[in-house]
């Protein structure tokens, strides 16, 4: 049993908020503030530079929160965050900008591993799956609520959305306020991190790749659908409300996902994941409002289903002294998924060979993952 009370868990989820945010805030305003920063140019860019600032950063924020500890890291994360994110206002110019969005990126890696690092201090066994779930569906309702007011106040003004991110000052107030700076004492795991890795078949490696796999197909959708529907005469408070439903929709698919573990385990709901995405591509190719919205539906499943399982399974297949070290290498797997979508305009064609793309893709990561299951299950049967 854990001794964190109400209002510190909630701070821990609403910290988790700033995750997705960093990058998709801009998503839906991003002609006009890609313009008044002067980086009409290369516009994508300001969705996918923070990931590739966690990215470079991640290794070297797993060293400090093992260093000095998750709260001090968190802390430092969460000032900085609203900082950076605020002051590119300010700036102007590919170098400025980009800069700016790299160290923010880098400042995010610091913030979702520490966080990360926090809860599993906090939680233990099932509470801990059930946490890391709602941790999931955190992130996304950071989504849903910041893609909204992004969307709303590019409307009002470019620079509005940018304000936004000054609510990690709040956070950080919460932090201070509601959790303890020292966590109960360690438990012992029921369950060696050797005989996790070894029942399913996954180690840190595979849940690594399927990390960086499962967020390029997801942020495809983030980086595509604000061309594709801008072409289709959609306006930018349109395009934030349907990227806010696809993160409601994997805000509800992450609450369900502990449930669907039991029932299916955790390879069978990452092929659901995969094969969600798939689908979700099938209908952004079509045109049309109700598409649109089914194909969110299957994008939200995708999410919900995946990168929360695979932020617990992190945890659970690591060691309790090198935790914030491998949690910080599955920050740099997330982001990773996020910056490869910033090559996706150098594909041949128009944005509907990036979702047929997309399509065989993660058809042939299912198949993988079920082939990989049913080895994993003659092999218990053999023993």
């Amino acid at each position: 049993m854990n001794n964190l009370k109400a209002t510190g868990r909630y701070t821990l989820l609403c910290i988790a908020c700033l995750i997705i945010m960093v990058g998709a805030l801009v998503a839906p305003g991003l002609v006009t503030i890609s313009s008044a920063l002067g980086v009409a140019d290369n516009a994508i860019l300001l969705v996918t530079l923070p990931a590739f600032g966690a990215v470079i950063f991640a290794p070297i924020a797993g060293k400090l929160i093992d260093k000095y500890g998750a709260y001090k890291s968190l802390l430092v994360g969460l000032f900085l965050y609203g900082f950076l994110g605020s002051s590119v206002y300010w700036l102007y110019g590919p170098t400025l900008v980009f800069a700016n969005r790299i160290l923010l990126g880098g400042v995010t890696s610091i913030i979702m591993a520490s966080s990360t690092l926090l809860i599993s201090q906090w939680y233990f066994g099932e509470d801990r799956l059930k946490m890391i779930a709602q941790q999931g569906m955190a992130i996304e309702l950071g989504g849903v609520i910041f893609l909204f007011f992004g969307g709303f106040f590019a409307v009002q003004h470019w620079a509005l959305p940018l304000s936004l991110y000054l609510i990690a000052w709040l956070f950080l107030l919460m932090l201070l306020l509601f959790v303890p700076r020292n966590s109960p004492i360690k438990q012992q795991e029921s369950i060696s991190n050797e005989t996790n890795g070894v029942d399913n078949g996954f180690t840190l490696k595979s849940v690594y790749m399927i990390a960086v796999l499962s967020m390029t197909a997801f942020f495809s959708t983030f980086v595509l659908l604000p061309t594709t529907m801008h072409k289709q005469a959609y306006s930018e408070d349109n395009i934030g409300l349907l990227l806010a439903f696809i993160s409601l929709i994997a805000v509800v698919a992450a609450n369900f996902m502990p449930k669907v573990i039991k029932l299916f385990g955790e390879q069978k709901v990452l092929a659901i994941a995969f094969t969600s995405y798939a689908i979700s591509s099938v209908f952004f190719l079509q045109a049309g409002t109700s598409f649109l919205v089914i194909g969110a539906i299957f994008c939200g499943v995708g999410f919900g289903f995946s990168i929360p399982l695979l932020n617990h399974m992190t945890v659970e297949r690591s060691n309790e002294k090198v935790r914030g070290r491998n949690l910080s290498y599955f920050t740099m797997a997330v982001f990773s998924g996020q910056f490869l979508t910033s090559f996706i305009e150098h594909i041949p064609g128009d944005e509907e060979n990036v979702f047929i793309l997309c399509i065989a893709c993660c058809l042939l990561i299912t198949m993988a993952l079920l082939i990989k299951h049913l080895n994993s299950h003659k092999t218990l049967t053999q023993k």
